[in-house]
């Protein structure tokens, strides 16, 4: 499977309850658009979305199960209830939060994988990190792939850039390596690449509609804001 996404483009098809796409239909049509525009594997939450987006496209699916947790930060696919109901469902990779936020069992992510690679030992496995340390961490676990997911997602890795951390990643370990995380243009998917990460996730950039016109809007209104001042300095 890993080789099948070598090099390529991995969209990310999510939309969370207070969304207006929040809709297993429309996540699947969305994988379908993505399909046609070139993606070649497609990251999914939610077993029901997964089983929409199985029956528009015949592609790799990298499967998570987001969830809130009231004793612990770590939100995507957080104990092993998650990992089964993804591992039954089929998902050709099951992605965790490899942070260093205990789980929600009070585990570290080591032992919490290792409990996990015990009970699946024939499923691959992807770790979101947010550090080089959580990265090194990670493939001592013995997971598969490593993804730069949550940078910025936690306290200690704000300011940190996915780009960054991809190339640290890839110049000292061995696994491969995902650039995930504020790939918002082609020109960064494409450095992702030639810093050598194994493949690229885009997420927001292409299918959170509202995101990517707060952007617009935000840049037009500076712009009026800007006109505004320019005319009251003028005016002094």
């Amino acid at each position: 499977m890993l080789e099948k996404i070598k090099n390529q483009l991995i969209v990310s098809c999510q939309a969370l309850e207070d969304e207006p796409l929040h809709d297993s239909y429309i996540m699947g049509k969305m994988a379908l658009a993505a399909q046609m525009g070139g993606a070649a594997g497609i990251r999914a939450n939610t077993v029901s979305d997964i089983q929409s987006i199985k029956r528009e496209v015949d592609l790799p699916i990298i499967g998570i199960i987001k969830r809130n947790c009231t004793n612990s930060s770590v939100f995507i696919t957080p104990t092993l209830d998650e990992v089964k109901s993804l591992y039954e469902e089929g998902v050709d990779v099951i992605a965790l939060d490899a942070t260093k936020h205990s789980r929600p069992n009070g585990q570290s992510f080591k032992t919490f994988f290792h409990d996990v690679k015990c009970q699946f030992p024939d499923q691959l496995f992807m770790a979101d990190v947010s550090t080089f340390e959580e990265g090194a961490n990670a493939e001592e676990a013995g997971v598969d792939v490593i993804a730069t997911t949550l940078v910025g997602y936690t306290p200690y890795s704000k300011g940190v850039k996915p780009l960054q951390l991809v190339e640290e990643l890839v110049g000292r370990l061995s696994t491969p390596i995902i650039a995930e995380g504020n790939i918002d243009t082609p020109e960064k998917a494409k450095d992702a690449l030639q810093l050598g990460a194994h493949a690229v996730v885009v997420g927001s950039a292409i299918t959170r509609p509202q995101v990517i016109t707060e952007k617009f809007s935000a840049r037009m209104n500076q712009l009026q804001d800007e006109q505004i001042d320019s005319k009251k300095g003028g005016a002094l």
